[in-house]
């Protein structure tokens, strides 16, 4: 399945993603991909916002992932643009957190295609359309 949203700025992106994330239930992978500032984090933040989660959602740029508990599901936020190989996957505890039964959302997913397998693999896709739109396009295992 694939549904396509056109987003005009960043609370769009952050609506669309809370109607998403009502719609997870926990095992989830979110492979984002996308250029340097096309909403990926934004999109998070409104991930976990949807998954009930109150405190700040930030990059996880220099610390690899980051954890926001609390919510209805836990969500786990990689970002894994250094990430070059099989070596450097594994020290991020990537496959343990996948075992803990929360959503996971990667940036840079394109880093670790190979690492993507699974019926809960839903693949989230930005395209530019003008300096403040963005195509999004949610492909996998989910219904709005």
């Amino acid at each position: 399945m694939s549904i396509s949203f056109v987003s005009s700025c960043e609370f769009d992106t952050l609506k669309f993603a809370e109607a998403i994330a009502l719609k997870l239930c926990g095992g989830e992978i979110i492979a984002l991909k996308g250029g340097l500032g096309m909403g990926k984090t934004c999109f998070v933040k409104g991930l976990a916002k949807g998954l009930g989660y109150k405190g700040d959602v930030t990059s996880p740029t220099f610390a690899i992932v980051n954890e926001y508990v609390g919510g209805r599901l836990d969500l786990f936020h990689f970002d894994m643009y250094r990430i070059t190989g099989w070596d450097d996957l594994n020290s991020t505890g990537y496959f343990e957190y996948l075992s803990y039964g929360g959503v996971t959302a990667i940036e840079w997913s394109e880093n670790i295609e190979s690492a993507l397998e699974g019926e809960k693999v839903i693949t989230v896709e930005f395209e530019r359309l003008s300096e403040n739109e963005r195509k999004i396009t949610v492909i996998g295992d989910i219904e709005l």
